[in-house]
């Protein structure tokens, strides 16, 4: 039986091409890019040019490309470097990701006072009558959501704050499937995570304003201004470039294959599996996020049937999934009952096919059938 993996948001397969331009740094091309000789030299050149690409395609200036492990140490980087002030406010909203959010309750505990946002049922944040308090020191909004695929409003947001204060913005769950404007969206800060595009595992990067102040987390070297020290990885900052090239190359024709793949596995799911309830945009977000609920089926009794049976998907986002918890998410959106406890996330990739649809689909169809036998009247 063929596994079908339908968890594209918590990471996605690496392209061929990605691992063809990033196999020489591995093996041949395998110089500190602080080094002066010619095989640091040849690193450093190569670092740099993926540093050019990703700002080229994030409209950025290539110094304000920061290299980090990924999206969580990016945020952890933004909350703390820029709240290095007086406690104040800080404002955010209880649909963003884990790692936004518990080290934002941790400057809480540490004196800052914390606002949220409201979010609709939707799953977008309502900008209409927001008022930062006069002593904000941070806003931090995601691009889009990572459970339901819902846009955020960040741009008016930013036009409210008028620059107040630092805006940090995980684009995390939107970089490489919809066009990103670090300058457009008047961000101080922005995140993205390469895994999350058909890039590496282990590498993202903090789009962070050349104006800026910012304290680092780590000390002990000089590289990317100070501000996140230690010897880049070269071969994944080239490998996230060429996956980021590739995403925007192939924008237009990945969103329609995207959405035809989701407007025929949402048919088929509502059809073969009723009732299906779909929380989130019907349409308008991110392509391929489908967040559904299966009332009379508990989701984590579904998601282990449907590993059995060969489909991947996930309860929430990966960082949080050990939990028996309903998504916080979702609660922020106000579901509640069978919206919330029978929820599970389908995340697709256009490496998919229709037939593998078509094939996911009647295996969730079975299993919510058999579970719904099963439950207790």
């Amino acid at each position: 039986m063929k596994a079908i993996y339908l968890d594209n948001n918590a990471s996605s397969e690496t392209l061929p091409a990605v691992w063809e331009a990033m196999q020489p740094h591995f093996t041949r091309h395998i110089g500190n890019p602080a080094s002066s000789h010619q095989f640091g030299r040849h690193a450093r050149k190569a670092l740099e040019d993926a540093r050019e690409r990703i700002a080229a395609l994030l409209d950025a200036h290539p110094d304000e490309i920061h290299f980090t492990s990924g999206a969580t140490e990016a945020n952890n980087l933004a909350i703390f470097g820029l709240t290095r002030t007086a406690p104040g406010t800080l404002v955010t909203t209880l649909i963003e990701h884990p790692c936004i959010l518990e080290p934002i309750r941790r400057l809480e505990k540490a004196g800052h006072a914390l606002t949220y946002l409201p979010a609709a049922a939707s799953g977008s944040v309502l900008a209409d009558g927001v008022a930062y308090a006069e002593d904000v020191r941070l806003v931090a909004v995601m691009l889009a959501n990572h459970e339901t695929g819902a846009l955020q409003p960040v741009n008016a947001l930013t036009q409210l704050l008028q620059g107040r204060a630092p805006f940090h913005c995980d684009a995390a769950a939107a970089a490489g499937k919809m066009r990103v404007s670090f300058r457009a969206l008047g961000v101080t800060a922005l995140t993205i995570s390469a895994h999350k595009f058909h890039g590496p595992q282990g590498i993202g990067a903090l789009l962070l304003d050349r104006r800026a102040k910012l304290q680092p987390l780590f000390f002990g070297g000089h590289q990317q201004h100070g501000k996140r020290p230690g010897t880049e990885a070269v071969a994944l900052a080239v490998g996230m470039a060429t996956a980021l090239q590739w995403s925007y190359d192939n924008l237009d024709a990945n969103r329609t294959k995207l959405l035809s793949l989701r407007r025929r596995f949402l048919e088929r799911l509502r059809a073969d599996a009723a009732p299906v309830l779909l929380n989130g945009p019907e349409t308008g977000g991110i392509p391929g996020t489908l967040n559904l609920a299966f009332p009379g089926c508990p989701a984590d009794a579904l998601l282990m049937k449907l590993d059995l049976a060969g489909v991947a998907c996930s309860t929430g986002s990966a960082c949080s999934s050990g939990s028996l918890l309903p998504s916080p998410v979702l609660a922020a959106m106000g579901k509640t009952g069978a919206d919330l406890l029978s929820a599970l996330r389908f995340s697709l990739s256009t490496l998919l096919t229709e037939a593998d649809i078509d094939e996911a689909a009647q295996r969730i169809a079975d299993c919510v059938a058999k579970l719904r036998q099963t439950a207790p009247e």
